[in-house]
């Protein structure tokens, strides 16, 4: 059931065509299966991709704001979330965040509520994904973000969770539902397995209790820019950039916007605003979700993805 953020309980709540092989044909016109090229292709990653924090470090040296794309793992299913990573990777995301899809998603609006169930009733689970990661990330150029809620972290042990995660590849982590206050054991162990752990602030978060959470998050802090659950927007309320001057006065820590951002005017427009990075979940989410097939899903994603990076040059 989707819930409002509230600040008194703190919610965790690169540019040329893309080059993947669902999109690559010779003049010949041979098509090629992407199955077929998966091998190869991980037999060319030979270094792993940059953790979060060095990923804004490598960004701010060359005057870009990062791309972050969000989709939710499983919608329509796991086999064509690999293939959007990919695509997504190859258009220039420069983080994506992958969710972990939960039957009570807190911090989530309609459509990513509605991904969400879908991935479970096709039985997506935790492992699943995770043995998907694994085959995946060492393909990939850009670091994975895992967006999930607490309560599966819990179930699973907090160690064993994040050994988990860390085995698959992934250098970050974003829990919407945890309190600032039960933070430190969480941050404390994902530190261990070098997992960053991003919190979130939001328009109505007290100002000492923004710079507590500002100094204790990890990777990037992210900014929600709207009250209330994760949604396309019409527009993205001016209030961001007086949040943003805001935070940046209390840390040096890059900041990434999220929530209801979901056109290229909006990426533009938060860039110019200040912002260190764009996330963009709603709309990336419904693309793959209603789809009329999961190719022309991923043929739309490509076409998004590469708009986005467009207005960010």
């Amino acid at each position: 059931m989707a819930a409002s953020v509230k600040a008194t309980h703190f919610l965790q709540l690169k540019i040329n065509q893309c080059q993947h092989p669902l999109f690559t044909h010779s003049r010949e016109r041979i098509r090629v299966s992407p199955k077929l090229l998966r091998p190869a292709m991980a037999a060319l990653s030979t270094t792993a991709a940059a953790g979060l924090s060095e990923t804004f470090v490598r960004l701010k040296q060359q005057g870009k704001v990062a791309l972050i794309p969000y989709i939710t793992a499983g919608d329509p299913d796991l086999s064509v979330t690999a293939e959007a990573l990919k695509v997504l990777d190859s258009c220039g995301s420069d983080i994506i965040e992958l969710g972990v899809p939960y039957s009570d998603p807190l911090a989530d609006g309609p459509v990513i509520q509605a991904a969400a169930t879908r991935s479970l009733q096709r039985g997506t689970n935790f492992d699943k994904i995770i043995s998907m990661l694994k085959d995946v990330v060492p393909q990939l150029s850009c670091p994975i973000c895992l967006f999930t809620y607490y309560n599966p972290i819990l179930k699973r042990g907090i160690e064993k969770f994040l050994d988990t995660a860390k085995d698959a590849g992934v250098h970050g982590l974003v829990v919407p539902d945890v309190p600032l206050e039960e933070t430190e054991i969480l941050r404390k162990e994902a530190s261990k397995k070098k997992i960053e752990l991003v919190l979130l602030t939001t328009p109505t978060t007290p100002t000492a209790r923004m710079k507590t959470i500002v100094e204790s998050s990890e990777g990037f802090v992210y900014l929600v820019s709207s009250v209330g659950v994760t949604g396309t927007r019409e527009s993205v309320s001016n209030a961001v950039q007086s949040l943003l001057k805001e935070i940046k006065e209390a840390t040096s820590k890059p900041v990434a916007v999220g929530f209801g951002i979901s056109k290229p005017e909006h990426v533009k427009q938060v860039a110019a605003w200040g912002a260190d990075g764009v996330i963009v979940g709603s709309a990336m989410v419904r693309i793959l979700g209603e789809a009329k097939s999961p190719e022309e899903g991923l043929k739309e994603l490509k076409v998004f993805a590469t708009s986005l990076k467009s207005a960010l040059s």
